[in-house]
């Protein structure tokens, strides 16, 4: 394969030779993921998808992850080194779980701003595309819901709306559960995968 774009396309052939070494049936227990006739069945932000093994390829009826290679190599990292753990009551703010500090500059940009300038102008649409999702509404912010990322790790997205003297604000919080299942700079790409999702459903 020749490669055009090396930001996504690198990182995405690495973790292909990783998750044809994978054990599925390791993975399958450690994530709570069915793995049967030599495919994985995941949902990602209410989608279902299949992915098989050891040739790493997906399909499903809709949503983001069909054509995104970022959200593909997401997903094989999740089934590569994540884990499912207990649901919790609890959220965080990026900043607040383990690493977050180090990361808060590319989430910031990649996931805060984006959602406060892209969503933050025009509330009703993000209402209406957050609830086709399937999202929670919240009484938080201007807008807010909540929304199953995978699993039983979940995500709220909370927007105020501009005004004169101040721009539209986001913020993204994460249930605590994520501080176990997930590193951070896949924290980084969950909120990014949700604000794609939402912007396709605008």
């Amino acid at each position: 394969m020749q490669i055009e774009n090396h930001k996504e396309e690198v990182p995405f052939a690495h973790y292909c030779e990783r998750f044809a070494a994978l054990d599925p049936q390791e993975a399958a227990a450690r994530t709570g993921t069915p793995f049967e006739n030599g495919a994985f069945r995941i949902t990602l932000l209410g989608h279902p998808y299949r992915i098989t093994h050891p040739e790493f390829s997906i399909s499903g009826e809709g949503g983001t992850a069909l054509k995104s290679l970022p959200a593909q190599t997401f997903l094989m990292r999740w089934l590569l080194e994540g884990k499912q753990t207990a649901g919790s009551r609890d959220f965080l703010t990026f900043r607040e779980m383990p690493w977050g500090e180090l990361y808060i500059q590319p989430f910031t940009g990649r996931v805060l701003k984006r959602a406060a300038f892209s969503f933050g102008t025009r509330l009703e649409a993000f209402r209406a595309a957050c609830t086709a999702m399937g999202g929670l509404p919240l009484q938080a912010g201007d807008a807010g819901f909540e929304f199953t990322l995978l699993g039983n790790y979940r995500l709220r997205m909370l927007l105020w709306a501009g005004d004169d003297e101040f721009p539209p604000s986001a913020q993204l919080l994460y249930s605590a559960n994520f501080v176990d299942g997930f590193a951070a700079e896949d924290r980084v790409v969950a909120g990014d995968l949700l604000c794609n999702e939402i912007k396709a459903n605008l």
